[in-house]
């Protein structure tokens, strides 16, 4: 069988059916079939997907990576692996079987992979890459990842030195919203004065993202992440509040204190 290189020039495809074939063959340099691809996903009108202006993409990648400060988790993370890319780990606050990151056909979420560890809130970490969803980082990326999504590269608190890989929401349009949802993961100051303000038994529960009774909202948001929803209430001037997380996760609480929890699991 003939294994040839072929050059980008030799043909033009727009039908992703035989995109992806291609994408398997041997038959194109990786740069070749990189510019195939851009050609058609310009063709078709879908060149990228909506995200930061180029500008301030330039902006936001000298302004996080150029001087590598310190960050500091604001959530406790766990490590998986990076839907079969052996060279990078994803950091997610869901466990693998809550990530819907990536969807197969059915709708039903592919599951990224077994947990390795938990990095916990305050762990020190440097931003080495800033990488937004653009044409030619789309036509780089495998269709089983995230790939629509911006990606932060985090260095820190990783034993075999891959990568970290926090994935950002789509719907980021400028460079403040960027920065803001950035902040929601990743804090400029030490966590430490924080965290040792609380009982060693809270601090505990939010290095194994453990959710228990009596500890503050603010713990349990650094333990579990951040609700997929909360449902609130009044009842005798007590403020009563149900955070829901997937399918099955979900706490209660009362003036800001975990009353009940609920994990899906069997209880201990």
């Amino acid at each position: 069988m003939d294994h040839r290189i072929i050059s980008s020039s030799e043909i033009t495809l727009t039908n992703p059916v035989e995109l992806s074939f291609l994408a398997r063959s041997r038959c194109f340099s990786r740069k070749a079939l990189a510019r195939l691809l851009c050609g058609a996903l310009l063709s078709t009108g879908c060149a990228s997907y909506p995200t930061v202006p180029q500008e301030d993409r330039a902006n936001l990648v000298r302004e996080l990576t150029s001087k590598r400060r310190d960050k500091f988790l604001r959530l406790s993370f766990y490590v998986m692996p990076f839907f079969g890319d052996p060279s990078k780990k994803l950091l997610a606050t869901a466990p693998p079987e809550e990530v819907s990151l990536v969807k197969q056909p059915s709708g039903e979420p592919v599951n990224p992979g077994p947990v390795e560890t938990i990095l916990p809130a305050g762990t020190r970490v440097q931003i080495t890459k800033v990488e937004f969803p653009t044409a030619v980082v789309l036509s780089e990326r495998s269709l089983n990842t995230p790939r629509a999504l911006p990606w932060i590269y985090l260095r820190g608190g990783n034993r075999d030195g891959a990568p970290l890989i926090l994935v950002l929401k789509t719907d980021i349009l400028s460079q403040e919203e960027f920065l803001a949802e950035l902040e929601r993961y990743l804090s400029d100051a030490d966590l430490t004065p924080l965290l040792s303000s609380w009982s060693d038994v809270v601090q505990l529960a939010v290095r194994t993202k453990t959710a228990i009774i009596d500890m503050s909202g603010e713990a349990l948001e650094m333990a579990w992440g951040y609700p997929d929803r909360k449902e609130i209430s009044f009842v005798d001037s007590v403020r009563n509040e149900e955070w829901i997380y997937g399918k099955r996760r979900k706490a209660y609480l009362a003036d800001g204190r975990v009353v009940q929890r609920e994990t899906g699991k069997e209880e201990p």
